[in-house]
């Protein structure tokens, strides 16, 4: 029998500075969520420009607070030019403490970043600890290289907090695919919070053909987000460009970030190849994933999530900056036969890439190459935020049979 979570409170955090990848993921946890129990609610804040293009399920709901761009060269500006970037980020802070005093969570999950953007979660953190809330710190698969992130966590004793401040870590990935804290001297008080929880299952929206989708098979092309997507979709073009035996039907999605100029460059050399579809932006990704034939994409988290769940070939070109992230885990899911990867410098020889994407048409999906994929990651959570509700709940929350 479903249990039921009476009046059950869960916040998350999402800072979202470049791409989607962490309000998707967010989503994505708070639909299952509230699908699975009666009676939660679940607030996201999230500085994503455009968190508002996407549905929201009932009792799912969104802060928006002022956003923050990361630069490619690892740096942040405040989206507003207008204002400095400390008083946007004070703001932030501010936004976020309140929204926590307001809505009493009774679960507070954190995206990715143990103390926020610039550290400015850690205040709430502090704060809601002391109110009872149980925190818990989400990480995706593959963080970065191990030399990066241990330097960047080391600046502001991240380790040391997270193991004071958290009490539990969840990784979103089985423990046979990747640690994210592989090479770092982890305290074994963080270790003996940390529980692999399994890839993110993803299933299509709508359950009907996306109107951006082709006519017939479609190769689809995902930058995700697109800001840092240009070189891949170039290389896509000059592939259809050079080799006319490709002549499959591809599906651009370029991702609301992508820079104007590039957007309209994209689109006029795009006019005279007709076996090549571009647009903007679809906020049901995993309708038209569903759809496909066959991925080409960068590699991030919740793309790979999707090719897993709809059992998709795929053929991954991951970027190497501002994070390895992508190149780790293209590496490690070509070992296991997951995907074909080939390189940024490798994709940009028309005729290999061509000849690359030919092949992954006719790859078999990943379910045949790599059976048993380890997709259990949403019910795995349902449990474990019932389980945290029932053992450590406040005198406000009854679990109840329904």
């Amino acid at each position: 029998m479903l249990k039921r979570l009476s009046n059950a409170r869960i916040l998350m955090y999402s800072h979202d500075t470049f791409g989607l990848g962490h309000l998707r993921r967010c989503r994505t946890i708070a639909h299952s969520l509230v699908e699975d129990y009666r009676g939660v609610q679940v607030l996201i804040i999230s500085g994503a420009t455009i968190a508002g293009a996407f549905d929201y399920r009932a009792r799912v709901d969104f802060v928006k607070i002022p956003s923050v761009i990361k630069l490619h060269n690892g740096e942040y500006t405040s989206m507003d030019r207008h204002i400095d970037l400390h008083e946007t980020l004070k703001m932030r802070q501010s936004i976020i403490r309140h929204t926590a005093e307001s809505f009493e969570p009774d679960m507070f999950i954190i995206d990715k970043e143990p103390l926020g953007l610039r550290g400015e979660v850690e205040d709430t953190l502090v704060y809601l600890k002391t109110k009872g809330t149980r925190l818990v710190l989400g990480l995706r698969d593959v963080m970065d290289a191990p030399h990066l992130l241990e330097a960047e966590w080391k600046r502001n004793d991240v380790l040391t907090k997270i193991a004071r401040l958290y009490d539990d870590v969840w990784v979103y990935g089985p423990p046979d695919f990747y640690d994210p804290l592989t090479g770092i001297d982890v305290p074994q008080a963080l270790r003996d919070k940390m529980q692999f929880v399994g890839f993110l299952q993803r299933n299509a929206l709508t359950g009907s053909r996306s109107e951006h989708a082709p006519e017939g098979d479609y190769l689809l092309v995902t930058t995700g987000g697109g800001g840092d997507g240009a070189d891949l979709v170039r290389d896509v073009i000059a592939a259809y460009q050079a080799d006319p035996t490709l002549d499959h039907n591809a599906l651009v999605v370029l991702g609301p970030y992508m820079p104007g100029e590039m957007r309209q460059k994209f689109m006029e050399a795009a006019a005279s190849l007709p076996k090549l579809k571009i647009i903007d932006f679809d906020n049901r990704m995993e309708d038209l994933i569903s759809g496909a034939k066959a991925i080409v994409a960068m590699g991030g988290y919740n793309t790979y999530c999707e090719i897993l769940s709809f059992d998709k070939p795929a053929l991954i070109v991951p970027r190497t900056e501002p994070r390895q992230e992508q190149l780790i885990r293209a590496t490690r899911a070509a070992e296991l036969g997951l995907v074909s990867m080939v390189s940024a410098d490798d994709s940009s020889n028309s005729l290999a890439f061509a000849q690359a994407i030919k092949d992954v048409i006719k790859r078999d999906p990943p379910s045949v190459n790599a059976p048993g994929m380890h997709l259990e990651g949403l019910p795995t959570i349902s449990r474990l935020v019932a389980e945290s509700i029932e053992n450590g709940a406040k005198s406000h929350l009854s679990v109840v049979q329904g």
